[in-house]
């Protein structure tokens, strides 16, 4: 499939053919402040501070719903669950991955490190 970027935008369309969303969940460091742009194209930044994104430490790579049909105490409304899939082509997660998957799923939703299709397909619960 190529690399993990790859692999991580065929499972959000993969997710919209089995009736999720997921949007990939950016995350990293940048500076911004009051810019000047110099004519060699490089830039000067006045008042520099950090920008910051991304959920949290450990946040997965892409995040969303499953829409989801609940029993009869609800009256057969259908609800979005929080959606987490953490993207792996070959790496291990580490310690904080797995802790926000272990966190999103304790609170009801759904989670889980997606190597395959078929990962995905089971976290979804398709």
């Amino acid at each position: 499939m190529g690399n993990e970027a790859d692999f991580g935008r065929h499972l959000m369309k993969l997710a919209t053919d089995l009736k999720a969303r997921l949007f990939r969940n950016n995350t990293g460091m940048a500076w911004q402040g009051k810019v000047t742009r110099n004519k060699d194209g490089s830039i000067l930044i006045r008042d520099p501070r950090p920008l910051h994104a991304g959920l949290v430490v450990g946040g997965s790579d892409l995040i969303g719903w499953t829409p989801t049909v609940i029993s009869a105490d609800m009256v057969g409304r259908t609800v979005a669950i929080f959606t987490a899939v953490e993207v792996k082509a070959g790496a291990k997660a580490t310690k904080e991955q797995l802790a926000f998957i272990s966190a999103v799923q304790g609170a009801g939703g759904l989670a889980g490190v997606a190597r395959t299709d078929a990962d995905l397909t089971t976290i979804l619960g398709r």
